[in-house]
């Protein structure tokens, strides 16, 4: 079982758009599974740079940044935001 943590300013985007974290879980069910080596429909993608621990999930105009623990199973969420405010 995976831990999933939000940050604060994730979270924040979730509640001024509502959009139900159910939709996020499910993007990150299908980045695990792509991980895994399943064939899935997703587009993720690992960061450079200053990013470099993270990986963006694109999803329509969301971006979702996240970092992947695979020793622990943890996941932490630190941006959704649209594509343009998501580097910022």
């Amino acid at each position: 079982m995976w831990r999933i943590d939000f940050s604060a300013r994730s979270e924040k985007f979730l509640k001024q758009n509502r959009i139900p974290k159910d939709d996020i879980l499910e993007l990150l069910s299908l980045s695990i599974k792509k991980f895994q080596g399943e064939k899935v429909n997703i587009d993720i993608k690992k960061m450079k740079e200053k990013w470099d621990e993270f990986h963006r999930i694109r999803k329509g105009e969301i971006r979702i940044i996240a970092k992947f623990n695979f020793d622990n199973s943890s996941i932490f969420i630190d941006v959704i935001d649209w594509r343009g405010g998501a580097y910022k």
